[in-house]
């Protein structure tokens, strides 16, 4: 953590001296990882030195291999919470001013999405999570449902499902990933349902 312009600096450098480089990250590359760092360093560094990006012989050839994301992972730990609309939120503002933040916790929530908040806590932000709460609670009642899941499909993962009172009582660390469900967010033998709406458009016959 903190030395991913270090990291992918170096993999830029090493590409441009015609090495093959990998960039190794958890989850999906493309979702609050390295990918888009890498693109901005290249571009920069052909901006500097005027290489022509449309020319291939000039340009670094920049492939990225998708991942199962942490949503994705966690999503099938709590049962299928994601299955309408939703939007992901980082807590951490290292690199996002808490303003924007609270701004797009504001939409997410009069706007109904289910809110997948990566980075929750951690030891140098430990309230963030429960001003996030009270956000959340201002457009929904505390019987939402709420998944907390940590160190997703690792070994020492965990999966609990809650609601917006008592979620603040549930371990969440930065390990966590925690899903606020929307208004139709249900609870079904302790899995979490986003129904996606076919029940109120189609008749589900159980024969």
């Amino acid at each position: 953590m903190r030395q991913e312009v270090d990291r992918c600096s170096k993999a830029v450098e090493l590409a441009t001296e015609g090495k093959s480089v990998a960039i190794i990250c958890s989850g999906d590359p493309g979702i609050y990882a390295m990918a888009g760092l890498v693109f901005e360093i290249a571009k920069m560094r052909e901006e500097s030195v005027g290489v022509d990006c449309r020319s291939p012989a000039q340009s670094i050839d920049i492939e990225v291999v998708p991942g199962i994301p942490a949503l994705s992972a966690c999503a099938s730990r709590l049962g299928a919470p994601l299955m309408h609309d939703f939007a992901s939120i980082s807590l951490s503002d290292l690199l996002t001013p808490w303003k924007t933040i609270v701004k797009r916790l504001e939409a997410a929530s009069a706007a109904d999405f289910v809110i997948v908040i990566y980075n929750p806590k951690s030891k140098g932000r430990p309230d963030n999570i429960n001003k996030a709460r009270e956000i959340i609670l201002n457009y929904r009642p505390e019987e939402t449902p709420v998944g907390i899941v940590q160190a997703a499909s690792r070994e020492n993962e965990k999966a609990t499902v809650t609601d917006l009172k008592s979620m603040l009582h549930c371990e969440i660390d930065m390990q966590s990933t925690v899903i606020v469900g929307n208004s139709q967010t249900f609870v079904w033998n302790n899995r979490m349902v986003t129904p996606r709406g076919y029940g109120g458009k189609y008749k589900l016959d159980m024969d």
